[in-house]
């Protein structure tokens, strides 16, 4: 019947007996009586599998089902047949909502209007059908189970009606994640508090997931990781990532994920960006915040300051529709903040004016150094509660933050076997503010473009492959000192090391950090991604398989200006008064030098979901993930190693850049290390078992391995201020090297602290020559049981 259909309706017949045809109204009035369903192939998004078992009344299997499964958004339908078993199984359907039907010959059509497919799940859709006519419709409106009972992976679903109503503080859609069991913020690294610490470990999400640290972490969107140069989470210099409108939904995997899940040891965030459906939609939008509506810091009160200022003005627009009905989507969103901050500097303590004066709390009177005088011109005097030597310095500075965000999704069916889809998102935040003194302004920024491009092709009802390309760039500019608010911090006559203007001052007892003065110490991040990715997904029986390769190619490139006006450090204040310094510690700038670290991962994987009965699926995988010996373009990467080690001391050929302390230098260019990655295969195993087989309980457990990889962001300490290729000295009082006296001698004068920084002071670098795998080993077992309609516990 299927082959004289398609050949009086001018269409080839499929020889493989699995016919699946769009017909023209035409062809459908044509023939009234023969049900055909029409097929074509959906976005492949890392996206949901719905499987299930097609049974009669009496519970007996039903072979030749036709099972079509239409998204009711786009209107894009994919359609299979159940095999021998009774068993069907679809891959790769794009997160939303569907409407599954059933046919077959003497038994009525049944529907189901009500499942709703999260990103990446594994949901089990059985469906009973009765005897009677094809013709006869048979709607079902019981909800779908809501207990996982095909897969073991432990994960939450923060659907799209939670990212899109919530209230959330800056519109951080990643900060979503923490509604997770298992997931928590790491509240210790919070925007700009720590400095320029903060923007050297990255800006985004700094999340631990079920105990395991940031940087173990792997954010992605639309299939693409989206990690920043640390190996943490995305965001811009704010501490947000934006784009609420622009995120359809996302899952976070915190246990025992399948084999297609790499470059993590601890969770995943993964998320999917809105298409544009057959439905015209869109939102303009504008959040406004105000210090009126706010009460003054308690500091503030405390020394009779001002409420600082604070206006916020958060606004954007998203829209979505077709180009063309059924077949062409696109979606863009545009957000921007406009935000003017005051920062209140809380409870930075200073010498009291009386200590200025040489008059301390203890009774003792000193005489306060003429050249630590004019260093006294760097610290404020307290104008809040003073006690003894120290008094409270509190005032309210300016963050001033213009942000623009920008994203767009392109979705095109080429052919009923073959579809496209783009993403493309960028992103833009400078800031400035001043430092905690007031002496000078602080410029930060981030830039990032993330793009990601995936052809899918249908080669069968049970055979679909997915290969994705994507680019993931972060520019980013760290604590980089402007211009000055205090002309001391611009005098070069405090300078301490060559050419360069005042140094911190550190003194011991409780005692805030006096920043450097102008232009100091900066960091620049610059890191580039290639990603490669081809997943395929093949059903054979009750099994679902699943297997891929990744591949990519990681370029960080960065440049540390470290301190290279000098870290001047005192052990109490009236050694500070009387100029007693304890040491200098600086980077010498003849030898800044930027890096340009290079790494390669690859990683293939065969994951196998095997359908054991009705109620029992097994999930079998297993991982190999390997990557690169870190290399630097110019082979300058430097490694203390003992004598008897087989390899050379670092990776260059020049020896007039290799001489640290006093050993020799390279003969040739040799690995940084040896590879602990050549053996890292990763087994993954998991069950999910349904005692009763009505799809409300499930019983699951499992046991994987999972790799941490020594990806480039961890060498940034290391390599970052290591001899040769950048000098930092530390010189420290002693006998053999009195400071006494030295702050403020400039630097050029043969009595200065820094004229007693030699070869013997910089500093060198160790990395383990021969390190060992490091990887994770985690064990679960979990029991679901669903309550009501709404409530699993």
């Amino acid at each position: 019947g299927a082959t004289e259909v398609c050949m009086q309706a001018g269409l080839p017949p499929d020889m493989d007996g699995d016919f699946y045809i769009e017909l023209t109204a035409a062809v459908k009035k044509s023939f009234p009586d023969v049900h055909i369903h029409a097929f074509s192939p959906e976005e492949v998004l890392y996206g949901a599998t719905l499987s299930g078992t097609v049974t009669d009344a009496t519970g007996a299997v039903i072979p030749g089902v036709m099972v079509s499964i239409k998204n009711r958004a786009t209107g894009v339908v994919r359609s299979l047949t159940t095999d021998e078993a009774g068993f069907y199984s679809a891959p790769n359907l794009q997160a939303g909502g569907y409407d599954v039907t059933g046919s077959a010959p003497g038994f009525s059509t049944t529907v189901q209007s009500n499942i709703t497919l999260a990103v990446g799940a594994q949901q089990q859709l059985n469906i009973s059908m009765k005897v009677g006519e094809t013709a006869q419709l048979i709607e079902v409106t019981e909800a779908a189970p809501l207990v996982q009972v095909t897969s073991s992976a432990i994960s939450s679903v923060v659907e799209a009606t939670t990212v899109r109503e919530l209230p959330l503080n800056g519109r951080d859609w990643a900060s979503l994640a923490t509604l997770s069991p298992g997931v928590n913020a790491i509240e210790t690294q919070m925007p700009f508090e720590s400095g320029a610490v903060r923007g050297n470990r990255g800006f985004g999400a700094q999340l631990t997931i079920s105990g395991s640290r940031p940087t173990q972490n792997n954010y992605r969107l639309d299939g693409l990781s989206i990690n920043d140069y640390a190996n943490g989470g995305p965001g811009s210099v704010i501490g947000v990532s934006l784009g609420v409108d622009a995120i359809q939904e996302f899952s976070v995997l915190t246990g025992n994920y399948s084999a297609e899940y790499g470059r993590t040891s601890g969770g995943v965030v993964n998320a999917i960006s809105k298409s544009g459906t057959n439905a015209f939609h869109g939102d303009v939008y504008e959040f406004l915040r105000n210090d009126k509506l706010d009460a003054n810091d308690f500091f503030s009160n405390a020394s009779g300051q001002p409420k600082p200022a604070y206006k916020r003005n958060q606004f954007g627009a998203a829209a979505g529709g077709p180009i063309r009905k059924d077949r062409t989507f696109i979606f863009g969103d545009y957000e921007g903040i406009r935000q003017s901050q005051g920062i209140v500097s809380s409870g930075t303590i200073v010498p009291s004016d009386a200590a200025r004066a040489g008059n301390l709390a203890n009774g003792q009177r000193v005489n306060v150094d003429p050249l630590v005088q004019k260093f006294l011109a760097l610290y404020p005097h307290a104008n809040g509660p003073v006690n003894g030597d120290k008094g409270v310095f509190t005032f309210a500075g300016v963050r001033r933050v213009t942000e623009n965000f920008f994203t767009s999704r392109v979705d095109h069916k080429v052919s009923d076997k073959d579809s496209l889809f783009g993403t493309y998102m960028y992103d833009d935040a400078p800031y400035t503010q001043p430092d905690n003194f007031n002496n000078t302004n602080i410029q930060s920024q981030t830039t990032r473009h993330i793009v990601a491009l995936e052809h899918s092709h249908i080669f069968s009802p049970g055979f679909v492959n997915s290969a994705r390309l994507g680019f993931n760039r972060n520019a980013v500019i760290n604590y980089q000192v402007t211009d000055t608010i205090n002309p001391a911090a611009n005098d070069p006559s405090l300078g301490m090391m060559l050419g360069r203007n005042s140094p911190s001052i550190r003194i011991s007892g409780g005692f805030a950090n006096m920043p450097a003065g102008f232009p100091g110490g900066f960091s620049h991040h610059n890191w580039n991604s290639y990603q490669l990715y081809d997943d395929a997904f093949l059903t054979r029986g009750t099994h679902s398989l699943k297997f891929g390769f990744a591949g990519e190619n990681m370029r960080y490139n960065f440049f540390q200006f470290y301190n290279p006006q000098g870290i001047a450090r005192f052990t109490s204040l009236a050694n500070f008064l009387t100029n007693q310094l304890n040491s200098l510690e600086g980077g010498l700038p003849d030898r800044i030098n930027p890096r340009n670290l290079r790494q390669t991962l690859l990683g293939g994987y065969i994951q196998d979901d095997w359908h054991m009965g009705h109620n029992l699926t097994l999930n079998m995988g297993v991982r190999y993930e390997m990557t690169t010996v870190l290399s630097e373009v110019k082979g300058k990467l430097t490694n203390l190693r003992s004598m008897s080690d087989p390899l050379p001391y670092c990776g260059t050929t020049a020896p007039e850049l290799t001489l640290v302390f006093g050993k020799p230098g390279c003969t040739g260019a040799a690995p940084y290390y040896s590879n602990p990655t050549t053996r890292n295969f990763e087994p993954r195993f998991g069950f999910a078992w349904d005692p009763q087989g009505n799809g409300k309980m499930a019983v699951r457990g499992g046991f994987a391995i999972f790799d941490v990889l020594p990806l480039p962001g961890y060498y940034y300490t290391q390599q970052g201020i290591e001899t040769p290729f950048t000098l930092v000295g530390v010189v420290t009082n002693s006998p053999a090297n009195p400071l006494a006296g030295t702050l403020g001698i400039p630097p050029s004068d043969p009595r200065s602290a820094y004229a007693r920084l030699g070869g013997g002071s910089l500093t060198g670098a160790y990395m383990e020559p021969n390190p060992k795998r490091n990887y994770v080993e985690q064990w679960n077992i979990n029991v679901q049981r669903q309550i009501g309609s709404s409530l699993t516990a």
